[in-house]
């Protein structure tokens, strides 16, 4: 299976979401049609949930938020409803994205908590993950790897479906990409620490840094790149087809 993730981070109103999904599902619909093994999803701005998941009814595409909460409702100002997301229709989370851990300090625990709350609920977690520049070039990447995921994944229900999203932090936006090597390297080292913990061989590992039209062939045919999750270049609907045709 492969799996075609978008992050559309801050941006699209609901009137632009509406009018991405209007050019993007007709010819998509065409690869999932054909190809059973390619699952497509978006993650929006949480206004733009309903209008995401309104578009994309009767269309095999997925729907998720970009981050919530590890309660249903509560005196939490300015947080997402994991519960909410599910009731509208959603079925994915996304959770510890660099940019969360950065600007607004997510540690490890917080993540696990809110990791095991998506489960509990049935919704489908995807825990980002990866290293900064500078520990990259300290030759703390593989450490980092195995840090964020075992402190994650702390809580996490092994029978429970979930992926997990390798984004080296200094290629995200940056225009930077992994080399072949080192995207290779990284992605078995989170295969390997996966099945150490007893998690499913099936559980999808994408990746995640300035992945574009021109680079996606070369990126997913290496082992155990499952997918991607795909940020600027998933914005323009041309642009992240030709990712998906990949």
């Amino acid at each position: 299976m492969k799996f075609f993730a978008a992050n559309w981070k801050l941006y699209k109103t609901p009137s632009e979401t509406r009018d991405f999904f209007g050019k993007f599902l007709e010819p998509a619909s065409k690869i999932l049609n054909s190809d059973t093994q390619t699952e497509i999803l978006f993650f929006p701005p949480a206004v733009n949930l309903e209008a995401a998941v309104q578009s994309t009814k009767g269309f095999k595409v997925q729907v998720g938020a970009q981050n919530s909460y590890f309660e249903s409702e509560g005196a939490f100002t300015g947080e997402t409803s994991a519960q909410t997301v599910k009731t509208i229709g959603g079925t994915w989370i996304l959770l510890g994205h660099s940019e969360r851990r950065k600007l607004f300090a997510e540690s490890d625990e917080l993540i696990a908590k809110k990791f095991a709350y998506v489960q509990k609920l049935g919704l489908k977690p995807m825990l980002c993950i990866g290293e900064t520049l500078e520990e990259r070039e300290s030759g703390k990447t593989l450490n980092v790897i195995q840090k964020q995921l075992s402190l994650g994944l702390a809580q996490a229900n092994a029978n429970q479906p979930f992926a997990i999203a390798y984004e080296p932090v200094w290629a995200i936006g940056t225009g930077k990409v992994a080399s072949l090597e080192q995207v290779q390297e990284a992605h078995a080292q989170v295969r390997a620490e996966l099945t150490a913990k007893g998690y499913s061989v099936e559980t999808p590992i994408l990746y995640g840094g300035s992945v574009k039209p021109d680079n996606a062939k070369a990126l997913i045919q290496i082992k155990n790149v499952n997918g991607f999750l795909v940020g600027g270049a998933s914005l323009d609907a041309k642009s992240f087809l030709e990712i998906c045709q990949a």
